[in-house]
């Protein structure tokens, strides 16, 4: 297995932070590394996702919502082909740090056959690219 994890301060409060997060429609305009969602975010449901790392080509995959929480979490599943050959588990959590700030991290758990071949230096690059972005469109808001 393998992880990434990021988490950047984003100073206005939560709302805000997951209003921006959920706007799937307005990700092609701000969002470096996830260039698109589309589909219902509700346990169970499946999503469209496609994500661009940085030097990398546009991948599109369909992952299953594992939690949905307002305000505080979404969490999905996604295979590459099959289960077991490549699965990412990503997660957008946010914290309220009860001073009008937001901790947002995102994080991805990978397993299957194949992780040990995965360089992720540059899905570390795409999260902490996106991680900025978010934080300057929310902080605009």
């Amino acid at each position: 297995m393998k992880n990434i994890q990021t988490e950047i301060l984003i100073n206005t409060d939560i709302t805000k932070v997951w209003d921006v997060l959920m706007n799937f429609n307005n990700y092609p305009k701000w969002n470096p590394f996830i260039t698109s969602i589309s589909g219902e975010p509700k346990l169970g449901r499946r999503l469209t996702v496609s994500i661009k790392p940085p030097g990398g080509k546009v991948m599109t995959f369909k992952p299953r919502v594992l939690a949905f929480e307002t305000n505080k979490e979404l969490r999905w599943l996604g295979h590459l082909l099959f289960t077991g050959f490549f699965d990412g588990e990503h997660k957008f959590e946010l914290i309220d740090n009860g001073n009008g700030t937001t901790t947002f991290k995102q994080s991805e758990k990978f397993k299957g056959i194949f992780v040990g071949l995965l360089n992720l230096e540059n899905t570390q690059k795409g999260f902490e690219a996106m991680n900025e972005k978010l934080k300057e469109m929310a902080e605009r808001k």
